[in-house]
């Protein structure tokens, strides 16, 4: 990585840099109008930056292969043959029966218990799988008390996002961090964990003021709900246990994948591998049921967000980082807390993250304290990609699964409510921050 003598040199773009960035603009503009399915915005965007790079020399095909993270689409690929296995089974109805029966028609109530159990298992596991697990039961419960879903999927996206800052395992960006600092376990519990429960709990206030009218809606199904026998909904139980003892199998290897040293990839394939030997369902049927779309999706942002990377344009603010913690560390923090969350919402956090890593460590290797510069860059780039349907793969989940219901997702409409849930929940985890800055920068 090149880094800046000069402070001037920081604000300088090359002539590669400002096309990547027009490319990317223009590419995350029509994904904004919605006029073409996001899918084919993103494979445009990724042809265009790809092309552009070659004939200017920043970018190459294989460079744009490299890109790719086939951790996230195997991860992806694997869980989706899992839940479909346990789909085909009728098990998400009979789970939905039940915490429809529990939540006795209390929207809010069920909204909270939906939000407390994503936050509790994105902490341990990737957010990717906390919610292709819940999010086809939340679908469910909407449908049976005929409510407007779309609360419901949209803070279990944020909720999972907020939920993985906690813990050093909850997200891919912590993972880096940790690797290159070796912090442990109980130090990422004890400087995030606090920061993610105030989060957790500013998210909901501002999820019942926004849609405080869908919040306090009365089912009027529901005495036709409590008489149904959720039992009867499952419609192989024996099929049914034979693939949640497999997914508990994956889940346990999820919690170990660090000591074992598996991928979450690897082990979610393994898991789908071994449901579908044991299982012996039509082929055709389940790989039908696959999101492929949204596997090219992700394929097509990382080749794009790719681009950026590649045409130095992340590395050049990074100089600007190291030029100001020179001066003032806690403005440093700041800074970069921000930049962070606005950057994670419109391009992936884990090549955002990649970038920042160097700069840090130079900083470091100059004799500057940074250990609050890597928790100001964890909780940056886990806040901040609730603003957008870009900004986790999580959220891109949820607006796809969103489709299959009556209501589903617009980008614009996530903007309306991520944008403002980002920024409250940044503007007071701002302000904890230098309240307890001494104790964020102690190693």
């Amino acid at each position: 990585m090149f880094f800046c003598v000069h402070e001037w040199r920081c604000f300088i773009m090359t002539l590669s840099q400002i096309i990547a960035l027009v490319i990317f603009i223009l590419t995350f503009t029509l994904l904004l109008t919605e006029k073409v399915h996001r899918t084919i915005a993103a494979m445009v965007g990724a042809s265009v930056m790809v092309g552009t790079g070659i004939i200017m020399k920043f970018y190459s095909a294989e460079e744009a292969l490299h890109t790719v993270d086939f951790e996230t689409l195997g991860l992806l690929l694997g869980m989706m043959i899992l839940v479909r296995l346990l789909q085909q089974t009728g098990f998400f109805q009979y789970a939905a029966i039940v915490t429809a029966k529990k939540s006795r028609g209390n929207v809010w109530f069920l909204l909270l218990f939906l939000g407390g159990i994503t936050s509790v298992l994105s902490m341990f596991l990737d957010n990717v799988t906390t919610v292709v697990l819940i999010a086809p039961v939340t679908i469910l419960i909407a449908e049976m008390l005929h409510i407007n879903a779309v609360p419901f999927l949209m803070v279990e996206a944020m909720l999972s996002n907020i939920g993985g800052v906690a813990t050093m395992v909850g997200d891919p960006p912590n993972v880096i961090i940790a690797t290159v600092t070796k912090f442990t376990f109980l130090e990422f519990l004890t400087h995030l964990a606090p920061m993610s429960l105030v989060s957790w709990a500013v998210t909901l206030i501002l999820f019942r003021i926004i849609f405080r009218k869908e919040l306090s809606a009365k089912p009027k199904t529901i005495k036709g709900l409590m008489s149904l026998d959720e039992k009867k909904a499952l419609k192989d139980p024996q099929d049914a246990r034979k693939i949640l003892t497999v997914l508990g199998f994956v889940i346990i290897l999820f919690f170990l994948q660090g000591v074992l040293h598996l991928t979450p990839a690897y082990v979610a394939l393994t898991g789908a591998s071994l449901a579908l030997l044991i299982v012996r369902p039509p082929m055709e049927e389940t790989v039908r049921h696959v999101e492929w779309n949204v596997l090219l999706f992700f394929a097509s942002l990382f080749i794009c967000v790719g681009g950026l990377k590649f045409s130095g344009l992340l590395e050049l603010f990074s100089c600007g980082i190291i030029e100001l913690a020179r001066e003032n560390i806690l403005l440093a923090d700041m800074l970069l807390l921000w930049v962070s969350a606005i950057a994670s919402g419109v391009i992936d956090n884990i090549p955002f993250t990649i970038a920042m890593v160097p700069v840090i460590q130079k900083l470091g290797e100059m004799g500057i304290q940074v250990t609050s510069l890597w928790w100001a860059l964890a909780l940056g780039v886990g806040l901040g990609g609730n603003a957008t349907p870009l900004g986790s793969t999580a959220n891109v989940i949820i607006v796809s699964l969103s489709e299959k219901t009556k209501k589903p997702i617009s980008f614009n409409f996530w903007l309306r409510t991520g944008i403002p849930v980002m920024i409250f929940t940044c503007l007071v985890i701002s302000l904890l921050f230098i309240i307890f800055f001494k104790w964020m920068n102690t190693p």
